[in-house]
């Protein structure tokens, strides 16, 4: 009898279980409710499904330029940060994410990876606000920028740009200008690209380079985009009738 009354109260704890588990799926039971996307703002899970593949899945590592890097964020600045990953660059592989420019993430998201980049990344930045070369890129001389050139970067690049045994590669190649915009490019000049040992603007020479050197030497770099001329227009096709076809012996 005992074991009895032992199986019986099994079978009943399973019905109750088994009831109470069938209730989620009743109506007006309340649910679990799965986040949404646009919900996520945490900033390492947001960064790794947005930013990692192209900047290194630490803010380092990748084939663009690293932004766990106190000297780039102090350069670019939080407002210019955000218009970037907002807004994309146009004329780079820079796109946009914020939805009001055709992006899949919201005003909020975008905030949280560019606070999060500040909050995990900056470090009191070594060089005062008077000495940050400024941001934006102007027109500069590409005649002065070769000088530029032959002084702060030909040790390391050879002497026309297309690089040395030690540096492996071309700054000038027009299949990598073709990529980056003025914009980029001068921000890797001044705030350094860690992944190939390129210093930041006061690593050049024995004096920091100037935002006009920048600038020039920028000029020099874009000056050796490729410009694909335009395409020749057809030749005119004479169009034969069927009539005249008809016509033809």
């Amino acid at each position: 009898m005992r074991l009895v009354s032992r199986t019986l109260a099994a079978l009943a704890a399973a019905a109750a279980l088994a009831a109470l588990t069938g209730c989620e799926n009743a109506p007006g039971y309340p649910r679990t409710v799965e986040q949404r996307p646009e919900q996520q703002l945490d900033f390492a899970a947001l960064y790794g499904q947005n930013c990692a593949g192209c900047h290194g899945p630490d803010g380092r590592g990748g084939a663009a330029i690293a932004l766990n890097s106190s000297t780039y964020l102090a350069f670019a600045g939080r407002d210019h940060i955000r218009t970037v990953a907002a807004s994309g660059i146009k004329g780079s592989l820079m796109p946009a994410f914020a939805r009001s420019s055709g992006g899949m993430l919201t005003d909020q998201q975008v905030n949280a990876i560019v606070d999060g980049m500040f909050r995990e990344w900056s470090q009191p930045s070594t060089a005062s606000a008077a000495e940050l070369p400024q941001w934006a890129v102007a027109p500069g001389s590409a005649a002065s920028g070769a000088d530029v050139y032959k002084t702060a970067c030909a040790r390391c690049h050879g002497v026309t740009g297309n690089g040395t045994p030690s540096s492996g590669h071309s700054i000038v190649d027009t299949a990598y200008l073709g990529l980056v915009d003025d914009q980029s490019l001068r921000t890797i000049v001044a705030a350094a690209h860690p992944e190939r040992s390129t210093p930041d603007w006061r690593g050049y020479t024995s004096q920091p380079l100037s935002s006009q050197q920048i600038d020039d030497l920028v000029a020099w770099l874009a000056s050796h985009r490729s410009h694909a001329p335009a395409p020749a227009a057809a030749a005119p096709v004479a169009v034969v009738s069927p009539i005249a076809r008809k016509e033809k012996p």
